[in-house]
């Protein structure tokens, strides 16, 4: 059976979405993640829920400790992970209120821990040259496209998103550059989530939840008070979609697609093939 990691964005942390919760606290080599792990099950499959702000959300994207928080759901064992993340639009139709799946990203930030092996841990051996491209996991990626599809929430199946440092909102002039470059997307906290996982080996995908215009719109302005009216509601569609997701995911042999991935991790490490990456060890079947 597989077992599920979902990380949840803004207001995307509600843990009565699983069937008995229960919240563990883990300590990890890289610090404490952001919040209590909990774990539940969704129509009879293994999850771990995570609030990547905390529950409270009092952590700015720049402060999230994003080694701890994969980390702690790989110590947890979960072989996929699924999470969500609020983002602006830089395309007309790609509306506020609609979902949609990146393919890719664009790394704007410049302050955040964004891989394991830089030898603090002497569990993460050598220095990962880890391949970037594909940013998330196809198959993964396309379970929920089809899940949205199933459900009718109305989204778009791809994209790129531009990752700023954040906190604060894009300027006109940096809103019409990212523009300009065809991203779809402007977000603060989808790297450096993403190649993490693959660091670990964990299938990811992530699902946007388009909350604004940026101020490209020179009608629009943006407030973290209209964020979050729209995205309260688009909340409970990404619930929808995950619950749904879940179900899927659970029906899928993973067994292929995590050793593929885990093989890839451990052959960007630059270290002799000899020297064992416990974390990296494809499960036997």
């Amino acid at each position: 059976m597989v077992k599920v990691g979902i990380i949840g964005g803004s207001g995307l942390e509600d843990p009565n979405i699983l069937l008995n919760p229960t919240a563990i606290s883990i300590d990890t080599p890289y610090g404490q993640p952001s919040d209590h792990l909990i774990q539940g099950t969704i129509s009879g499959v293994e999850c771990v829920l995570l609030a990547r702000h905390g529950r409270k959300h009092d952590i700015m994207p720049g402060n999230v400790n994003y080694r701890a928080n994969l980390w702690a759901l790989y110590s947890l064992g979960v072989d996929v992970i699924i999470a969500s993340t609020a983002c602006g639009s830089l395309k007309e139709e790609v509306a506020p209120g609609h979902l949609l799946f990146p393919d890719s990203v664009f790394d704007r930030t410049n302050s955040r821990k964004a891989t394991f092996f830089d030898g603090t841990f002497s569990g993460a051996p050598g220095v990962s040259h880890i391949q970037a491209h594909p940013t998330y996991n196809e198959k993964l990626r396309q379970v929920l496209i089809s899940t949205a599809e199933k459900c009718k929430l109305v989204h778009h199946r791809t994209g790129f998103g531009v990752c700023i440092e954040g906190p604060r909102f894009s300027t006109k002039a940096e809103s019409m550059v990212f523009k300009s470059w065809g991203a779809s997307l402007v977000n603060m906290t989808m790297m450096p989530e993403c190649i993490l996982a693959k660091e670990l080996g964990i299938p990811y995908a992530t699902t946007a939840l388009v909350t604004d215009y940026d101020c490209w719109k020179d009608e629009d302005q943006v407030t973290a008070a209209s964020v979050m009216k729209v995205f309260a509601a688009n909340v409970e569609k990404a619930k929808t979609l995950f619950i749904e997701a879940v179900a899927e995911i659970g029906k899928i042999d993973w067994s292929a697609e995590i050793a593929q991935t885990k093989t890839a991790a451990r052959q960007s490490i630059m270290i002799s093939p000899d020297v064992e990456v416990e974390f990296l060890k494809v499960p036997k079947p």
